[in-house]
């Protein structure tokens, strides 16, 4: 068997997310199907992990095997993308791996990245990509808050009910946040997150930006380990998988 990589870019708009389910269109559903077509063979596609409904990504990563080698891989590419295309989704990259390689239990870290418009008018162009927040947002708040997230720590408060992790104790190795002409880009680096993790921290850090919280209020609602204290979770149009790094 063949063990192939692949890098995949996505708007997550009309997709039930990533992970194939009993109803709805995912992305992981429709790659698998016309993977299996091309190749004249069943595929069965591992990601590095889910994204949730609406979530986009730049650069997601999966692999798969497959019985005949790849010789062409730009006609591979050619030739998937045209019936990915259609429905916004992309094959950037293919790549032959060793059999030891495996999409999520290999990753080192995950990067992901929210953005926000913090401005009077809603986005057009960019509709269902970032968060509109009327409200200003104080960056320094949301910098200073960032800082109290970094590390080792048990994330509970950040996770969903329905995440299946055997541990709500992460590591976030770096989180940066900056902007320009209104837009703030906030940047999360962990070898793993929980479900929902990112959109609930970009929640706590926007009450924090909107000065809801001080930055008192803000630690004692992450080191309370309770879902119930946590700010309503940041839109998904927002999220994106950035990069997965090996």
């Amino acid at each position: 068997m063949n063990r192939y990589q692949i890098l995949i870019e996505y708007v997550g708009t009309n997709f039930s997310g990533w992970q194939i389910q009993k109803k709805g269109s995912t992305i992981q559903g429709l790659i698998q199907e016309k993977l299996s077509k091309l190749l004249k063979e069943k595929i069965i596609l591992h990601g590095q992990g889910r994204t949730d409904t609406g979530v986009h990504a730049f650069e997601q990563s999966a692999h798969f095997d497959c019985k005949n080698k790849i010789i062409d891989t730009i006609k591979f590419l050619k030739s998937i993308n045209h019936f990915l295309n259609v429905k916004d989704v992309a094959i950037k990259n293919i790549k032959k791996k060793n059999n030891k390689f495996h999409a999520r239990f290999s990753a080192k870290q995950r990067i992901y990245k929210y953005f926000i418009f913090n401005q009077i008018s809603q986005p057009i162009i960019e509709k269902n990509k970032a968060w509109h927040v009327r409200r200003p947002l104080n960056l320094v708040l949301m910098k200073k808050g960032a800082q109290k997230l970094l590390g080792t720590n048990d994330y509970s408060t950040f996770r969903a009910s329905s995440c299946n992790a055997k541990s709500p104790i992460k590591t976030i190795k770096s989180i940066k946040i900056k902007s320009s002409k209104n837009k703030i880009e906030l940047q999360f680096s962990s070898q793993s997150f929980l479900q929902h993790q990112v959109r609930s921290m970009v929640g706590c850090l926007k009450y924090l930006g909107e000065k809801k919280w001080d930055l008192t209020t803000f630690e004692k609602v992450f080191k309370s380990k309770s879902r119930k204290l946590c700010a309503p979770p940041a839109p998904p149009g927002g999220l994106f998988l950035f990069k997965i790094i090996y």
